[in-house]
């Protein structure tokens, strides 16, 4: 598919200079700033030497005294606790953080993982039941519970105090619980908003140490499974989370927690430092897939181990896990793209909705997701599980999927999510009206750029504007995410000669006029071969990274788009 490339409007050149020559960089670097928000320096100041001493007062957060006092008359008085979260890496790396904080001083703490299958997502009728049977009389819920009235409700029935720790958004009326801590409350003062479900945990230790007069040492040492929650969660790498990735990057590549260890050591594939990219595609998955195909209380086990021994055996189940998780989603995959090969009216649709009653509810959402990358339209993936439908949602960029769902909601008995993913559910009897009434709901509101795949460039460069000194300050600009994406630079007449590697990559060599030979590795675009091959020019679109292959390290240029 042929992507549109999107340059960012151009910012001024005083500013760009004024930058320029208060920083003493080159004016790309100060214009790679500006497009960040970035126009002091103070301010660069701030994102290049990011400190923990700037991380916020916790008790700026709404809620945050009656929780830490609460959680104080709990161990005072010797009840028992019950850390609840949510089945992803988010929820299992937030209760492994504070589950291991307090294990070490208070004996009556226990975790509670709900069951993705049998409970589904959110705070459960089981979990409050489970806690009521076993004495448990106070439950702090972490990454879930913000929009949970009814069952927190319940809970007070049964004599059980709540505390929630969460990172949605809220609905119009919260929790009636002890403390409800969620920066986007409107009446929450936080400065920073887009904390993770581990981020809140993490607040939580921060101000019960700060209270307590303890060593704030103690809260650093679960930086690295905070950094992973920041990663996998997709939350914004800025402000506050930018300084708890970087810190937590650095633990994680000097002295990692014992199961991420363990986790680091099955890839033994990986050279170098790990990324926010590694955790993405190597750590996260790992986690998610023990919620995905049997329960996240594996993972957690995994998380809170002692030993790298203790770890190795859990991460060994966690990876099995992860394997048969990688087979369900090739093998659906692959169903998938079939019936939409092998039917014409669904290629030439602006929607895709699939149902395969057996497939796996665990990977849904990925292959929903591989599959609105490869045909770039809203994609549902839909099968059978309990005696219903059950799907899971991803849209393209600029289209409102939840919208799209509420004007389908005569045929949907749930429905929930945000603007880029949701899950559903439905009688089956319903399913194929709602493949058409979806069809005809995206058909008519979705504008035709939408279904074409954007690049958005940071600006135009020459190769010759590329040196150490440039990627080292480059660097600088990490780590890399949503809001602080890695710059795609735009490069145009260059000349190459290349190969295709494996079935449909490329590996190319290009300069331009007199600058120096450039190495690029280029990722499903085999297509263009010939025609670099035929010393045509080309534009291209790319990130700058460094290639470690057999102990050397080299600049390479990632390649995401190539025009003639």
């Amino acid at each position: 598919m042929q992507k549109r490339w999107v340059v960012k409007p151009k910012n001024d050149v005083k500013r760009i200079n004024k930058l320029r020559d208060e920083l003493g960089v080159s004016s790309i670097i100060a214009e790679l700033l500006l497009n960040r928000d970035i126009s002091t320096f103070e301010q660069a100041k701030l994102f290049f030497r990011p400190s923990l001493e700037h991380l916020h007062d916790p008790f700026l957060m709404k809620d945050m005294e009656q929780a830490i006092s609460r959680i104080e008359r709990a161990i005072g008085n010797k009840e028992k606790i019950l850390i609840y979260g949510d089945y992803d890496v988010d929820g299992t790396t937030a209760v492994s953080v504070m589950y291991s904080f307090f294990r070490d001083f208070h004996t009556g703490m226990e975790y509670y993982i709900p069951d993705r299958y049998k409970e589904g997502y959110g705070i459960s009728t089981q979990g409050i039941d489970y806690a009521a049977e076993n004495g448990f009389t106070l439950i702090i819920a972490l990454d879930c519970g913000i929009k949970a009235i009814e069952k927190v409700e319940y809970a007070k029935s049964k004599g059980i105090d709540f505390i929630i720790g969460d990172h949605h958004l809220p609905g119009d009326r919260l929790p009636d619980a002890v403390a409800v801590l969620d920066p986007k409350r409107q009446d929450c003062p936080y400065p920073y908003k887009e904390l993770s479900g581990c981020g809140i945990s993490f607040k939580i230790i921060q101000a019960f140490i700060q209270k307590n007069g303890m060593d704030i040492q103690l809260a650093y040492q679960y930086l690295d499974l905070v950094a992973v929650s920041i990663a996998s969660d997709i939350v914004p790498i800025t402000g506050e989370n930018r300084i708890l990735c970087h810190f937590g990057l650095k633990k994680l590549n000097t002295n990692p927690n014992c199961g991420l260890q363990a986790l680091i050591n099955l890839s033994s594939n990986k050279t170098g430092q790990f990324s926010v990219g590694d955790i993405v595609f190597q750590i996260g998955p790992r986690i998610n897939a023990a919620g995905r195909i049997e329960h996240a209380k594996d993972a957690v086990k995994l998380l809170i181990s002692k030993s790298l021994q203790e770890a190795a055996d859990y991460s060994t189940t966690v990876d099995d896990q992860n394997n048969l998780r990688k087979d369900f989603d090739l093998r659906i995959t692959e169903e998938a793209l079939e019936l939409i090969d092998n039917n014409e009216i669904l290629k030439t649709r602006k929607s895709t909705v699939l149902f395969k009653k057996d497939w796996h509810k665990g990977v849904i959402g990925i292959v929903a997701s591989r599959l609105t990358e490869k045909y770039y339209r809203p994609t549902i993936i839909l099968t059978q599980t309990n005696g219903h439908i059950a799907g899971s949602a991803r849209s393209v960029l600029g289209f409102d999927l939840y919208e799209a769902l509420s004007a389908c909601s005569d045929l949907l008995d749930q429905y929930g999510g945000h603007k880029y993913a949701a899950g559903l559910t439905m009688p089956l009897e319903n399913v194929p009206a709602f493949q058409e009434k979806f069809e005809l709901v995206v058909s008519n509101s979705i504008k035709p750029e939408m279904l074409q795949q954007e690049v958005l460039l940071e600006t135009s460069i020459k190769l010759q504007d590329i040196d150490a000194k440039f990627h080292r300050l480059l660097r600088q600009f990490e780590p890399f995410g949503p809001e602080n994406e890695a710059p795609i630079f735009l490069t145009e007449g260059l000349v190459g000669t290349g190969y295709i590697v494996g079935s449909n990559h490329i590996k190319v060599s290009v300069k331009q006029d007199d600058s120096p030979v450039f190495d690029c590795i280029g990722f499903g675009l085999a297509e263009h071969i010939d025609h670099i091959n035929a010393g045509k020019k080309i534009d291209i679109c790319y990130t700058i990274e460094e290639n470690h292959w057999r102990g050397k390290k080299n600049l390479q240029l990632n390649i995401k788009a190539i025009r003639y």
